[in-house]
């Protein structure tokens, strides 16, 4: 078991953004995936649509239609861009206000099942997403129309 905390990452009008760091780690899981590919020059193009999805994501809302749907039907996991592209950012998409971003890779597989890296990004998501409604249930964290209040860390 892990234990992880929530954090912000930028708040704007119409999006609040938010990562999470597992307490072992010096880097969130958005600045790994950020410093992984931020100086990739084969995957360089592919890591700013990422970047500018990003911005406009923040500028506009966590709308559907910037993401490409990935986890299971019960869970709120998504995955950037929609466009073809060989990377792969996973989020959670809870509200078109409240985006939580993940980490991602290279997607080389058909599906994110057949890789385990990114298998365990979104298993990372979807385990912190049931952690987050567990919480809301007890009342230790509120998730209002555009960001999720809490002060706790928690078991992944």
């Amino acid at each position: 078991m892990s234990e992880v905390e929530l954090l912000l990452v930028n708040s704007g009008d119409s999006c609040t953004m938010y990562t999470i760091q597992f307490l072992s780690d010096d880097k969130s899981e958005f600045e790994k995936f950020v410093s992984k590919f931020r100086n990739d020059a084969v995957l360089n193009t592919d890591f700013q649509t990422i970047m500018r999805f990003v911005e406009q994501i923040l500028a506009n809302g966590a709308l559907e239609r910037y993401f490409r749907p990935e986890g299971k039907m019960r869970d709120s996991v998504v995955a950037l861009p929609v466009l073809k592209s060989k990377l792969r950012l996973y989020c959670l998409r809870l509200t078109d206000k409240i985006l939580v971003l993940g980490n991602g890779d290279v997607k080389n597989s058909k599906s994110y099942e057949d890789d385990e890296t990114l298998q365990g990004y979104v298993m990372d998501l979807q385990k912190f997403e049931n952690l987050l409604k567990q919480e809301m249930r007890k009342g230790n964290v509120e998730i209002t129309e555009k960001e999720i209040k809490t002060d706790k860390t928690f078991e992944l």
